[in-house]
């Protein structure tokens, strides 16, 4: 990375280089110099993180598109969000914590009378 970040500082400094170009190489390397940090993925790697981001897709299609995308389903936004919150709290086992402060007690009242 260090030598890709010193190579577009020298083309930066070239008078060969196109002026028209040189907006585009500052943000490249201002870009990779604000993430250096991000761009491990040698190390990242060597320590046995994914780096890919198939599991992410994977998982989103498990959670999400597997229970939302059935055939002749139609959300409205605001449906999608509300039932996406539930959904995730099914899967993180957080379900019961999402009414911990609602009290369920029965009543006499029935939307059928």
């Amino acid at each position: 990375m260090h030598r890709i970040l010193k190579e577009l500082s020298y083309l930066l400094q070239y008078r060969s280089t196109p002026e028209s170009a040189k907006p585009v190489l500052f943000q490249v390397r201002d870009y990779l110099q604000t993430h250096f940090a991000h761009l491990q993925y040698r190390s990242f790697k060597q320590m046995g993180l994914p780096i890919g981001s198939g599991m992410v897709e994977s998982t989103c299609k498990w959670l999400i598109q597997q229970r939302f995308k059935g055939v002749g389903m139609r959300w409205s936004q605001a449906g999608f969000n509300h039932l996406l919150h539930l959904r995730l709290a099914w899967a993180n086992h957080r379900f019961d914590a999402l009414f911990a402060n609602h009290s369920f007690a029965p009543t006499l009242y029935s939307p059928n009378h």
